[in-house]
């Protein structure tokens, strides 16, 4: 990519590393499936998925894909009481005017919800969707009404949870001095907010809070500041995060890295020296297993063959959301939008495989954060890069639940 490019998008795509409190925009015409489900005789299930795609800035095919995948596989799976998955898909372009045309469509289609999708535009789509009835189940954390609206659904804990675990995981691997690396928006000081909750309540020093101009392409200043006095640096820069490792390589540093999932990742581990690479050990935080576990069997069955990353956050989150849509509507007499709110407003557990702990959005379980009260899943995994891949940090690792750190500081 060349720096005109860089420049272009780059504010973009670290938005989406923020995960929550996001109120810029992302739309675009339904497409139907593909997929052939004649040998379904039960009556259709019909959702959408939206997500960005062939536009400027933070593209998300893989969300399309994903759900796509599900669709195929589901059906061939036996479908959903019997009935095809029908995914209706939307591209919203990074545009709020298209991602609000993209819910329109949703309720002209009647569909049942939408499902695992991408927009930062909750603004936007939201009122539309509560207005309809339609739930939003599992959308990927990056705008602000996907974790205060009560139509959505999100099924892990967007900023608040991964970063407050980000800053404890750091602290629990030793490092005493740390820099967080972010871009100098207003949407990402969030993710300093809960990183140094993360730390401090952990035992650590406040870490240095150190931003990134967004048109900036050489990072060898921020890299110098990051490292001089650190043990650890937070690399916070979302698919440009490259820009601040080839700086770093180039400054010689031996500076400990670190990030949540999708900053540091094995693509970029494996440009760098795979193995020998310097992001070999970073501290890794993120939602969900690493997919080599056995709980993603079925995800990575289902992408052979297609474009997926199985280990791009967003598509993971879209077959968690998939999976979390199916365990609920089998529940149902008859498959309903009604019906569907308030089988997963009031259910005891929603099974996903392992993927996430059994999900519940009872009002008992809601986090007591004003604008943040539709997380209900406050747990993290502990992950690294090892042999240029991501993996448990430790054998026998599993979820780590910060919902009490989190609690702590909304009641302080």
């Amino acid at each position: 990519m060349n720096d005109s490019r860089r420049r272009r998008s780059a504010a973009a795509s670290c938005l989406a590393v923020t995960g929550v409190l996001l109120a810029a925009g992302c739309g675009g015409e339904a497409s139907g499936s593909s997929t052939e489900t004649s040998s379904l005789k039960g009556t259709p299930v019909k959702v959408m998925v939206w997500n960005p795609e062939d536009t400027q800035g933070s593209a998300q095919p893989g969300v399309r894909l994903t759900a796509q995948a599900y669709e195929k596989w589901i059906n061939a799976n036996g479908g959903i009481k019997g009935g095809p998955l029908k995914v209706l898909t939307c591209n919203e372009k990074n545009d709020p005017d298209e991602a609000e045309k993209c819910a329109q469509q949703a309720v002209a289609e009647k569909v049942v919800a939408v499902v695992g999708s991408y927009s930062l535009a909750g603004d936007r789509y939201m009122p539309i969707l509560q207005k309809a009835g339609i739930p939003y189940i599992g959308g990927t954390g990056v705008s602000a009404a996907e974790f205060s609206n009560p139509l959505s659904f999100p099924v892990n804990g967007g900023t608040p949870a991964v970063f407050a675990a980000h800053g404890q995981q750091l602290v629990e691997q030793g490092c005493k001095k740390i820099s967080g690396v972010r871009y100098d928006l207003a949407a990402a000081a969030i993710v300093s907010q809960f990183l140094t909750l993360g730390v401090t309540s952990a035992g650590g020093t406040a870490p240095k809070d150190l931003k990134v101009p967004v048109t900036a392409t050489d990072l060898a200043p921020q890299v110098a500041a990051a490292t001089k006095g650190s043990d650890c640096v937070s690399v916070i820069l979302g698919t440009h995060s490259d820009l601040f490792v080839k700086s770093y390589v180039q400054s010689g540093a031996k500076t400990k890295l670190g990030s949540v999932v999708g900053n540091l990742t094995p693509e970029l581990a494996e440009t760098t020296g795979g193995s020998g690479s310097p992001l070999e050990g970073a501290a890794i935080t993120g939602y969900y297993p690493p997919t080599s576990d056995a709980v993603w069997k079925e995800f990575v069955e289902a992408a052979k063959g297609t474009d997926i990353d199985t280990s791009n956050g967003a598509n993971e989150t879209t077959w968690v959301a998939f999976k979390v849509f199916t365990e609920a509507a089998k529940k149902l007499p008859t498959i309903s939008s009604k019906a569907l709110v308030e089988e997963l407003n009031t259910t005891s557990g929603i099974d996903t495989g392992g993927l996430t702990p059994p999900l519940t959005w009872k009002a008992s379980t809601a986090l007591p954060i004003k604008g943040l009260d539709r997380i209900h899943n406050t747990t993290a995994t502990e992950l690294t890069i090892r042999d240029g891949k991501v993996e448990w940090a430790k054998e026998g690792s599993t979820f780590v639940d910060v919902r009490k750190m989190l609690t702590a500081t909304s009641a302080g």
